[in-house]
């Protein structure tokens, strides 16, 4: 995380055509700080040594580096100081420059899919996996995006600075986009073998509450993500036992659930509601609200409604999958066998874990084969250890 924000800075400094001189700088920082720490041990503020690390290095290269004099010192404005005598790093700054860096990032000369694979690498520090995980594309087809996109903003000499609003306004969907994989990511990650990240839920979250304090982010949109990203973030500590397994939301022990997250996205889902725009943000926000309000009759009702206008607007596998989820709660396992089978989504392992807890009840066999070829699928260690456990239920619970 510390990294993803030295990257921010220092860009803001040397511009996006130098970035990856940026990255080398930000780099260096770490490989010193693994050396120094191996011997010397981890300092009592391991952030401020990164950091005055980092701004050492940016001086000597501003100093003594030819790329300073050849290619950057030229493009300053009269009067500008020089870089290293104002090169400085506290909370605003770091601050202002991760936003500053998203929106720069987010620049409209790539397609939207090159903006948002660029911010999660540069800004969120994803690797191509993990980015490939978002998209669920092929990580080489990854890989070429992102160097057409980076190949695109060093041409144009892009610079990290402030924007119009009409650049704000173009660009902030796609940031808004960004930000929202990011938390997903963190909620549940496909990679590194956890399966929550909340260092990444919470820089989301903190990245989003940026947006709301300027008047000019401060949308509709924004508020309904904030307001999905606190629903969800309320019921982390719930997800996990103490065994590092899932743990489904109808077994989750409430008293884990975080009540003052609760209540502050019911504050943002209320700043939300201040116009007629419906976005997919407000109907996820909504289906967040109904998992953690309280028991009533017709909640799975809501909870349905709410998936069926989602997919009729921003329509994904996994969106599907989670409304025959809900179909299932209203019309019953059977019929909704049905509805999973017509997606036909053979190849994921979400769509197998779902026929699997469908067939549990009626068709234990079916059951442990489906699970069987989601433990195939996943990539991820809990979810296998997770998927085991329930075969060995199911064949117990049969006498096996």
């Amino acid at each position: 995380m510390e990294y993803a924000k030295m990257t921010a800075v220092l860009c803001r400094h040397f511009g996006l055509k130098h970035i990856e001189v940026a990255e080398d700088i930000a780099s260096d920082t770490f490989l010193k700080a693994s050396e120094h720490w191996a011997i010397n041990g981890i300092p009592k503020n391991p952030t401020a040594w990164l950091y005055t690390i980092a701004k050492n290095k940016a001086r000597d290269y501003f100093k003594h580096r030819a790329v300073f004099e050849t290619k950057i010192k030229d493009n300053l404005k009269p009067g500008d100081p020089e870089p290293f005598n104002k090169f400085e790093f506290d909370d605003q700054i770091i601050s202002d420059s991760q936003l500053a860096m998203i929106f720069a990032v987010c620049n409209p000369d790539n397609s939207k899919e090159s903006q948002i694979c660029l911010a999660l690498q540069i800004l969120c520090g994803f690797s191509l996996e993990e980015i490939g995980n978002a998209f669920l594309t092929k990580n080489e087809t990854i890989k070429k995006r992102l160097l057409r996109a980076r190949k695109n903003l060093r041409n144009n000499d892009f610079q990290i600075q402030t924007l119009s609003k009409t650049a704000i306004k173009s660009r902030l969907d796609t940031v808004l986009k960004t930000l929202y994989l990011l938390f997903n990511e963190g909620y549940f990650s496909k990679t590194n073998n956890k399966p929550i990240r909340k260092e990444l839920c919470s820089e989301a979250i903190r990245l989003t509450l940026l947006l709301t304090d300027n008047a000019l982010t401060n949308t509709p949109e924004t508020n309904a993500l904030l307001s999905l990203m606190c629903f969800q973030s309320s019921r982390l500590e719930a997800r996990i036992n103490d065994k590092g397994e899932f743990v489904l939301f109808e077994e989750q022990n409430r008293e884990l659930w975080d009540k003052s997250l609760i209540e502050r996205g019911n504050y943002y889902l209320i700043n939300a509601t201040n116009s007629n725009d419906t976005s997919k943000y407000h109907l996820e926000a909504g289906i967040a609200y109904w998992h953690t309000a309280p028991a009533v009759e017709d909640k799975w009702k809501h909870i349905l409604n709410l998936y069926n206008q989602l997919v009729l607007i921003d329509y994904s596998p996994i969106m599907a999958l989670n409304r025959t989820f809900a179909f299932a709660k209203i019309y019953g396992h059977e019929k909704a066998i049905t509805e999973a089978k017509s997606l036909s989504l053979i190849h994921s392992n979400y769509y197998h874990e779902l026929l699997g807890f469908l067939y549990a009840e009626k068709n234990v066999d079916k059951a442990i084969f489906h699970y069987n070829r989601a433990i195939d699928l996943t990539k991820s260690k809990v979810e296998k250890q997770t998927l085991t456990k329930e075969i060995k239920r199911l064949k117990k619970s049969k006498g096996q």
